[in-house]
């Protein structure tokens, strides 16, 4: 390929999909000479070496962007001065997000913050060629009502979910929005939709289940023993709960390649994202998970166990880890991470919702990976960043 002047401008590079985007950016994905340039936005700063991000002359990391704040002209203003090149613009990946208990803000920060970063990109760059927005399983009713009642596999044809369901979501408003502001651009877009990630996150994140499980077995091993048997924590329907997770970086590299095929997947189209159109259940992973970390598996039992309470409660153990290993102190104990996510993940997630990946198939993508080629290289990451020992 030839070489073309692309510059990718990622909205929430540090998160678990904004980081994997960047990860496969900078490694010029799907082939050398696709990207000429990468910015990569985070919140909080992160430098290069923090980051694992391969060195290179095509990426700049932007950090303190506040996305909230200032007036539209002058955060546009602040946008042209914190982001070299942002003129040349041509891709957005954006994964932004920020994390709130009372929902009616949460809700209220995140359409704000999509409007105001698309509209400023839209008036700086004029090459602009393509939005990727990110949304999740909840567009399918994921953990909103008692009784799931789409038909599985899950399609992306199926309906919006109604209210009171729908009122439970920010992501109608923001691809309203969207749809309706791109109508008559030079630009297009598209909607993924994966359902739980897993990756590597270099500043932690607030919904990170492998940065969970890797402390939890870590601390695990340190308490019981290398070889000692561990419980899934969950439940027996969520032991055998039906699901395609979605790897950061097959979902980074299903996220660019529709970027790339605009013809395809133009237009607001929606693409369910996943590892591999071949669903999983604990009851396949648990045991590669446990062996990873050289450990025995079996199913839940009647001791009831629970992720984040086992991590707390055994915090000197996991202090005397960070000390001996000479790990980061600010992982296990993280004020970003939310509380129960990890409950909702291992146990209240006990329904099939797998995933039909037909439409991605026919746009033209392919390519899968396994359990263990998503979990293992999140958690090789994790201890080459000092995450776990």
């Amino acid at each position: 390929m030839a070489p073309l002047n692309r510059h990718a401008l990622v909205f929430g590079a540090s998160g678990v999909s904004g980081w994997a985007v960047v990860n496969q950016l900078v490694q010029d994905y799907p082939e050398a000479g696709t990207w000429s340039r990468v910015t990569a936005l985070t919140n909080r700063p992160l430098d290069i070496e923090a980051s694992l991000w391969p060195r290179t002359n095509k990426l700049q990391i932007v950090s303190g962007l506040n996305l909230l704040k200032e007036e539209q002209k002058t955060f546009e203003e602040s946008m042209r001065n914190k982001i070299p090149g942002i003129e040349t613009v041509t891709h957005v990946f954006y994964y932004a997000y920020k994390a709130n208990p009372n929902f009616e803000q949460e809700k209220k920060d995140a359409v704000d913050m999509l409007f105001r970063s698309i509209i400023a990109v839209d008036e700086l760059s004029p090459v602009l060629e393509f939005v990727a927005f990110q949304t999740g399983a909840k567009m399918y009713g994921f953990l909103l009502q008692e009784d799931h009642y789409f038909p599985v596999p899950l399609k992306e044809s199926l309906p919006r979910l109604k209210p009171p369901y729908s009122d439970q979501l920010f992501y109608h408003a923001q691809l309203d929005w969207l749809s309706e502001y791109s109508n008559g651009k030079s630009w297009t877009w598209c909607e993924t939709r994966p359902d739980i990630i897993v990756g590597f996150a270099p500043n932690h994140s607030a919904y990170s289940l492998a940065a969970s499980l890797g402390i939890y077995f870590s601390l695990w091993k340190e308490i019981n023993g290398a070889g000692s048997v561990i419980p899934f924590p969950g439940t027996m329907k969520s032991w055998r709960a039906k699901h395609n997770e979605a790897g950061s970086d097959m979902i980074a590299k299903q996220t660019i390649f529709l970027s790339l095929h605009p013809d395809a997947s133009g237009n607001g189209e929606t693409f369910n994202v996943a590892s591999s159109p071949q669903y999983e259940t604990w009851e396949q992973k648990w045991p590669q998970l446990c062996e990873y970390f050289g450990l025995k598996s079996a199913p839940p039992d009647d001791r009831s166990r629970e992720v984040r309470a086992y991590i707390n409660n055994n915090l000197p153990e996991w202090k005397a880890l960070e000390e001996k290993y000479h790990l980061r102190t600010d992982i296990a104990q993280s004020g970003i991470t939310m509380p129960g996510f990890e409950i909702l993940h291992l146990t209240l997630a006990d329904f099939d919702r797998h995933y039909d990946l037909t439409k991605i198939q026919h746009a033209g993508f392919d390519e899968r990976s396994s359990v263990m080629e998503t979990w293992g290289l999140t958690f090789d990451r994790m201890r080459k960043a000092k995450m776990i020992p």
